[in-house]
């Protein structure tokens, strides 16, 4: 049955706190019904799971095994005041399970930090790129100091933040994502845009938290969209609006948790509707049946197809035909009171506090010397890591 969450905003938690964030109110209502996928595709086991021992995140039921973790949250990029509330969030939830957990704010401080030998491992809640933590910089900065982190390593990060790059992967391995062109800078968006068709999106190739994106219906707003995507650095995107229903998937160690329908009041999700408005709908699990799996068999596809593990989330569009079409893949997704990998959590039974322990726990394969491609079977479609 679906669940609409009523979105509650619980104030900043600061850094000696032990509270946790609450579960959202439920409320059950009429299913939703319909979908294209096929019940082969469903068998694709939404909940697959990782076969490879090393890959496996260890389970840790004593708090002194993670060591001294910094939290690290904040830093320079266009999504730092997101990252900081994530940081708050998890800190005050790891502290009230009994780890040893300090907020870091940025990576050269981290990096100071580490080099003195004051934590043994990382929790990454920064977002974005330049500063922001999700776009390999800092993966790369981790594994030269043998230091374990949560989150996708190097490759998956680095790929996921450029959004160009995932679309071509996923084209090549024949998985549905929306027709694009990119766009370096200075070139004819105009030209492109005749490619696409109207109506479209264009946005920075490199941003999240639906930063600097524009949806554009007819060419006189075209010219508006690209100036405000040029404020972002990096090449631009431009790709074909799908207009249907916006839906999210969670992904924790090999779980693939409950997908969510997102309802906003306003036209779409935009960084108001994710972080300000209290009127946005989540509607959890957002299909149901086989749709629902083969929706979670893709984004697992998907998010492995990036080179990604540890945790995500997966964005994806319904269009009015039941297809499902991949937009892009977050690896450090936000941890507010607002954010969606925590909803979806709560739906599979795992409360705030259980979520943070459980992606800490994805540090763990790290240190290990764990490295090979995973292998999978599908040998669920909800169990937990």
């Amino acid at each position: 049955m679906e669940k609409i969450f009523a979105q509650r905003d619980s104030g900043v938690i600061t850094h000696d706190s032990t509270a946790s964030i609450q579960a959202s109110t439920v409320v059950p209502v009429t299913a939703a019904s319909g979908s294209s996928h096929s019940g082969a595709a469903a068998q694709a086991a939404a909940g697959a799971r990782v076969s490879s021992p090393a890959l496996r995140a260890a389970r840790i039921t004593d708090p002194a095994q993670f060591g001294r973790v910094a939290v690290v949250m904040g830093g320079s990029s266009a999504e730092r005041e997101v990252s900081l509330d994530s940081g708050r969030n998890v800190l005050a939830a790891l502290i009230a399970r009994g780890v040893d957990a300090h907020a870091i704010d940025g990576i050269p401080a981290l990096l100071d930090a580490l080099r003195a030998g004051h934590f043994a491992r990382v929790f990454n809640i920064l977002h974005g790129q330049h500063g922001g933590g999700e776009d390999g910089v800092l993966q790369g900065a981790l594994e030269s100091l043998h230091i374990p982190y949560t989150g996708s390593g190097v490759l998956g990060s680095a790929l996921s933040m450029d959004k160009t790059r995932s679309k071509r992967v996923w084209q090549s391995l024949g998985l549905p994502t929306p027709a694009f062109v990119p766009l370096p800078r200075g070139a004819d968006v105009h030209a492109a845009a005749r490619e696409i068709g109207f109506p479209l999106i264009v946005k920075p190739a490199c941003e999240g938290s639906s930063v600097g994106v524009t949806r554009v219906f007819e060419e006189k707003d075209l010219d508006a969209a690209v100036a405000l995507a040029e404020k972002y650095p990096g090449d631009m995107l431009m790709e074909a609006l799908i207009e249907g229903d916006e839906l999210t998937v969670g992904i924790l160690g090999r779980q693939v948790l409950p997908s969510i329908h997102i309802v906003p009041k306003g036209a779409f999700y935009d960084y108001n509707a994710k972080y300000i408005a209290e009127d946005t709908r989540y509607i959890c699990p957002g299909l149901e049946g086989e749709v629902e799996a083969a929706l979670r068999a893709l984004s697992l596809e998907a998010f492995d197809a990036l080179g990604c593990h540890g945790w995500g989330r997966v964005d994806l569009m319904r269009d009015r035909q039941g297809r499902d079409w991949l937009l892009e893949v977050n690896t450090a997704p936000g941890m507010t009171s607002h954010s969606l990998v925590p909803k979806a959590a709560a739906v599979a039974g795992i409360d705030y506090q259980e979520l943070c322990w459980r992606v800490l726990e994805t540090s763990m394969h790290r240190e290990h010397g764990a490295g090979a491609s995973p292998s999978f079977s599908a040998d669920s479609t909800g169990g937990s890591s």
